[in-house]
């Protein structure tokens, strides 16, 4: 399924296919290319191995106290001040808690991380979460998600849960397949990604650039259409998982990125880097 609908859903289709096209084949642009080197350079130490496992998220115990069930890889919600868990440490608890089919547990650890000190008492965080985890198909989904990429891959695992529980989003839920797929590899294709508002903006960036530059998308609607803050269907999601790979592998002929990442160091790096585009 693509990203069409409406009554000229097709036409849009078409041009929003001829850009992924020309993204596929001009991958990042030199721009990123350079901003991401500088990442590297200032990070290198941090993620020696070459995978963003080290990569940390600070957050308040105390502010989640209402949610159950609790890893205990996360400190407890009586702890007082800040607490630290790394993506290693998620990864170790969400294959724990999937060994045990215990998929809330794991969707809780994976929330907590992902939400870090933005949740607060009451706000989107610990009330969001909390009210994800009443819904009464929670179990199923998880499950029906962690099967999908068990038996077909990646974008299966995402159509598996997208629209299924109510208040959970795909910024989310593709955090717990990221996590999941460390534990549970796919049948088929690349490992989860998470994909959310930051990283689709960043993708946006070069779909309009390649756009305008093309001709396929003079005023960076399509890039804008396809590229959206949230809900991107489960095409779109193939389509990133696809370019963040051929991206890392680009990255990898030059000297400024280390040979052999991983596709999520530069999902890791994308977040939080920036460039110029121009034109």
């Amino acid at each position: 399924m693509n990203e069409q609908n409406g009554q000229d859903g097709w036409g849009r289709q078409e041009h929003a296919d001829a850009v992924d096209r020309e993204m596929a084949a001009r991958l990042l642009p030199d721009a990123a290319v350079r901003a991401l080197g500088r990442w590297w350079e200032t990070n290198a130490s941090a993620y020696a191995d070459r995978t963003p496992g080290a990569h940390s998220v600070r957050y308040t115990p105390s502010r989640w106290a209402q949610i159950a069930p609790w890893p205990k890889a996360l400190a407890h919600t009586s702890a007082s001040g800040d607490a630290a868990v790394s993506r290693a440490e998620v990864a170790s608890a969400v294959a724990n808690a999937l060994q045990r089919e215990a998929f809330r547990e794991a969707l809780v650890a994976t929330y907590v991380w992902g939400k870090g000190k933005r949740g607060t008492p009451g706000g989107s965080g610990p009330a969001a979460l909390y009210k994800i985890l009443t819904f009464d198909g929670l179990d199923t989904a998880l499950a029906a998600a962690v099967t999908a990429l068990r038996e077909h891959g990646a974008p299966e695992a995402y159509a598996a849960l997208r629209g299924q529980v109510l208040g959970l989003g795909p910024a989310f839920f593709t955090k717990f397949l990221y996590f999941t797929g460390t534990a549970v590899p796919p049948a088929h294709g690349p490992r989860p990604l998470i994909l959310d508002r930051v990283l689709a903006r960043r993708l946006r960036q070069i779909a309009a650039a390649v756009g305008r530059e093309s001709g396929h998308d003079p005023d960076g609607s399509i890039a804008t259409w396809v590229w959206s803050d949230s809900n991107w269907t489960p095409h779109r999601y193939r389509v990133y998982l696809s370019f963040m790979r051929a991206a890392a592998g680009q990255l990898a002929a030059h000297e400024g990125w280390p040979s052999g990442a991983s596709p999520d160091l530069l999902e890791c790096a994308l977040f939080t880097t920036a460039w110029e585009t121009t034109g």
